[in-house]
């Protein structure tokens, strides 16, 4: 990918990081956006979509890990905890089985920048991409996804106050892409359905 920033993933590799209760809620809501194809793989095996939440009121989360997205089932040894990050050298440390995505660093600046998001839902729908495209908060469109840019336009982003009044954001660099945030996944979960029933 044309001026594609290596991302730094500092890896702690251990068991699963992930605890009876998160996995329950998390995995409820990865079965159902995987049966929708809202997150999945592409044909050549790229992955799409990813879920995390906040742990406690830490700025630490767990999320689905790499190279999940094909996945149907996910275990708890598919889930990764991140435990910091540096936006500026688009670095993150985590510990799990995998290692975590590029796209952690996008989650990692909402948890930063709003501290009452708990849960962000990252899903790809072209169908709404379009329809929503620059009608509710939209990133600049010559920012790629998963990169320390992408973070940033996150921070951008959440100091205006529509993006509290929409709870979804379009990633314009990122063909299809789309979040939905909010206190809890039943939350971020319900936006995106209204969204989708809506349109």
């Amino acid at each position: 990918m044309e001026g594609f920033v290596k991302f730094n993933c500092y890896w702690s590799q251990s068991g699963p990081v992930i605890t009876d209760e998160q996995y329950e809620i998390i995995n409820h809501w990865r079965e159902i956006l995987f049966n929708l194809d809202l997150v999945g793989a592409f044909e050549n095996g790229v992955g799409f979509g990813n879920i995390s939440i906040r742990i406690g009121k830490s700025s630490q989360f767990v999320i689905t890990g790499s190279s999940t997205g094909d996945i149907p089932e996910l275990e708890p040894g598919h889930y990764v905890k991140v435990s910091s990050y540096n936006i500026d050298d688009n670095a993150v440390m985590c510990s799990g089985p995998l290692k975590a995505s590029s796209e952690s660093l996008t989650h990692a600046a909402i948890y930063t920048a709003d501290p009452g998001t708990n849960a962000i839902i990252h899903v790809h729908s072209m169908r709404l991409w379009e329809e929503l495209m620059n009608k509710v908060p939209t990133t600049d469109p010559a920012v790629e996804y998963g990169t320390p840019g992408m973070a940033r336009e996150m921070i951008r982003i959440f100091s205006e106050p529509e993006v509290f009044e929409k709870r979804i954001i379009v990633m314009a660099g990122d063909r299809g892409g789309l979040i939905t945030f909010g206190y809890d996944l039943d939350e971020a979960g319900g936006v995106l359905f209204d969204y989708i029933n809506r349109h």
